[in-house]
């Protein structure tokens, strides 16, 4: 008889420290900013992680360009608003907050349903597939106002039922509660699926396709199987929104609404799991507060996407894990200097780029309460040639400066890489 063999396997005190921040975040957030507004953001953010990071499961693990992923999150949050109404009419014994798995049901039908078929391609293919049905989709839900709504959406009371220990889920801040617990659980839960067979077979898919099938594997049923989960968890995101905005329209289909999942993505990170939640922190900061600011905020998002394409295109999660990793073997404290000139010489060519824009827009949109406008504390004649002139400026010698200063920042993370490797080399050698 074989002895029974015991292995020792010690404990990931830095996962755990991890999730627990990550949990006590969650938990604390609405005791810090304690307004109404606050609480709708943090909500709106919870609910935005687990867009993004369903996302994510095929643009960054699977490599498969989606431009229809509100199909999922938008039929997830129609048919939890209608569960909503039934329940609150009696003909549906479930309670509030079980109804966004309901969302998250009617995702992963769908995704089932219309994935098997945009699967069947990768790449370009795949892109212009899910496009195509994200139109169509689209098109369909206008011309169905018994389940749409039409133009005016479907809506809904979230409170109902007898409360709960205490909880009608009236005030915000029991509806962030309740997107919080299934924003740490969803999350948990495709943190996982990366460590599984499965999701390591969707790296394999992503990066060398014509291997997996070589060694047996079926690259439609692996790219499939990804769709439809990411369904499920955009389902859930759907749900959730529908409970927290009570109103559901055809707004929630729209490929303006896809191509903000693919947008915060990519700039959060999409090759690191982590970076669609920066992404969707930035989602919503953007659409709430910057949208407030200026009516230009799609311009400046959009030059600033133009910016990270060409500067970082790993998203700001490159930018730190990379500084991490240079702070590890405490060589950060060299680039401060170099990090200081470039957001000077950076934040030069923005504000002149922002000048002008801002008195373009005057012009075009504002042009009967005359010439004038306020800018960053500051008074602008849009109608003389002084204001012009000093934003392009400051945008030339900006831009000529951060781009010296770039250079030489290039050249001193040369010199610091090459002394890291040879670090790593001398411990190895050890």
């Amino acid at each position: 008889m074989k002895a029974q063999e015991f292995h020792f396997k010690p404990l990931n005190v830095g996962r755990w420290f991890v999730w627990g921040l990550f949990a006590l975040m969650l938990l604390v957030a609405p005791h810090i900013w304690t307004s109404g507004l606050a609480q709708t953001m943090l909500t709106q953010m919870g609910i935005g992680v687990i867009a993004c990071l369903a996302y994510n499961i095929l643009l960054g693990q699977g490599g498969m360009l989606s431009f229809g992923h509100a199909v999922y999150s938008g039929m997830g949050a129609f048919l939890a608003i209608h569960a909503l109404n039934m329940a609150g009419a009696g003909t549906l014994g479930l309670p509030v907050s079980l109804v966004p798995l309901v969302g998250g049901v009617a995702g992963l039908v769908c995704a089932a349903l219309l994935g098997y078929v945009s699967t069947k391609k990768a790449g370009t293919p795949f892109a212009m597939i899910t496009l195509g049905i994200g139109e169509l989709v689209f098109a369909l839900a206008l011309m169905l106002p018994e389940f749409s709504g039409g133009e005016g959406g479907v809506s809904s009371n979230r409170v109902i039922g007898q409360p709960v220990l205490g909880i009608t889920f009236g005030p915000q801040i029991q509806v962030y509660y309740l997107v919080a617990v299934y924003c740490f659980i969803c999350t948990a839960a495709m943190f996982a699926l990366t460590r599984t067979p499965l999701g390591r077979m969707l790296n394999a898919v992503r990066d060398n396709p014509e291997r997996v099938e070589f060694v047996g594997y079926n690259t439609h049923w692996v790219r499939f199987m990804a769709f439809t989960i990411s369904g499920f968890f955009a389902g859930i995101a759907g749900g959730l929104g529908a409970i927290n905005t009570e109103i559901v329209n055809g707004e929630v289909l729209h490929a303006s609404r896809s191509g903000a999942y693919l947008l915060f993505t990519f700039l959060g990170g999409a090759t690191f799991f982590f970076g669609p939640i920066i992404g969707a922190v930035l989602m919503v900061i953007c659409g709430v507060l910057l949208s407030e600011l200026t009516k230009a905020w799609l311009l400046y998002l959009g030059l600033i996407f133009l910016f990270m394409v060409m500067y970082a295109p790993g998203g700001f999660a490159s930018l730190i894990l990379m500084n991490l990793r240079v702070a590890a073997f405490g060589k950060l404290k060299q680039l401060w200097t170099s990090y200081l000139a470039l957001a000077g010489t950076a934040l030069a060519a923005l504000v002149g780029a922002a000048t002008m824009i801002e008195m373009v827009y005057h012009r075009q949109l504002n042009e009967a309460l005359g010439p004038e406008l306020r800018f960053m504390g500051a008074t602008l004649n849009s109608a003389g040639l002084d204001a012009w002139f000093g934003a392009g400026l400051l945008i030339v010698v900006g831009a000529a400066l951060f781009e010296l200063v770039r250079r030489r920042y290039v050249q001193e993370w040369g010199e610091i890489q090459e002394d890291i490797e040879k670090e790593i080399k001398r411990r190895e050698a050890l």
